[in-house]
């Protein structure tokens, strides 16, 4: 299910030039560079090699078991608050708390990544999604730093699903939303989950367990709510987005190179 996933979610990579956050629009606010340049590579340039390789970024090699426990994403909330859908993720209760099953994470984490790596790879646009105030500056400054977008604010209904109305026609939307929480508070779900889910974006997202992983592309199940958490997805995400796209610049300048060599 995992690798349909991926493939269908590359094959739906946007080729528009508009950008998503090129209109303005009353309530919204995006965190963003001043402007960023989204290369459109050729798919024919992207070899097979790369997508047969289950980790063609060395993903894997930037956590450890270990670092997921001492950032405590194992810590999942009240028992009595648990959905139903996540207790496959978990791997038991101690005092009442859910205790979340780290080698599930490992595997999801690194699936995200992966893809995370893959859409950037392909010239993607990012969405990072996040309602909790508190992290608000946390995933803005991630965004910023690796060139990508952030919205942390109150999400406007029908901004995926009425884009072209609101926005105009050349809009561009994501080709990949990352949900650091995927909740506007402790029971309700985030609207640009179900929306997402309609245009047919990828959604990687953290899901606590308290949440429904549904919907989402890429659940990566962990702890949402503890701030040394928040700051290892967000590293995570950041270090995968920037490795992608120097990796990116890398395979253009030898393109480059061999082009050149066989005119000269």
């Amino acid at each position: 299910m995992a690798t349909r996933a991926f493939a269908k979610g590359l094959l739906g990579l946007r080729q528009s030039r508009g950008l998503f956050v090129g209109h303005p629009c009353v309530g919204l606010h995006f965190s963003t560079v001043a402007s960023v340049e989204v290369p459109h590579p050729q798919v024919d340039s992207i070899s097979e090699d790369m997508l047969k390789n289950p980790d063609f970024f060395n993903v894997s090699e930037l956590f450890s078991l270990k670092d997921l426990f001492n950032a405590r994403v194992h810590l999942g909330h009240k028992k009595g608050c648990r959905h139903r859908f996540m207790e496959p993720y978990l791997y038991g209760c101690r005092l009442d708390q859910d205790i979340i099953d780290l080698d599930q994470t490992m595997e999801h984490l690194q699936l995200a990544l992966n893809f995370t790596a893959h859409v950037v790879y392909r010239g993607g646009i990012v969405l990072f999604v996040s309602r909790r105030r508190q992290f608000s500056q946390l995933v803005e400054t991630t965004a910023k730093s690796c060139g990508e977008y952030a919205h942390t604010r109150f999400w406007q209904g029908g901004v995926l699903t009425n884009a072209r109305v609101q926005f105009g026609a050349d809009i561009r939307l994501p080709d990949l939303i990352i949900f650091i929480s995927t909740l506007n508070n402790v029971f309700e779900q985030h609207v640009a989950i179900k929306d997402a889910a309609k245009m047919g974006i990828p959604t990687v997202g953290v899901v606590d367990s308290n949440c429904n992983p549904n919907l989402i592309t890429y659940p990566v199940p962990g702890n949402d709510d503890t701030p040394v958490a928040m700051e290892l997805y967000c590293r995570l995400f950041k270090t995968t987005i920037i490795r992608a796209k120097d990796k990116r610049k890398q395979t253009e300048m030898v393109e480059r190179q061999t082009i050149s060599a066989k005119t000269s």
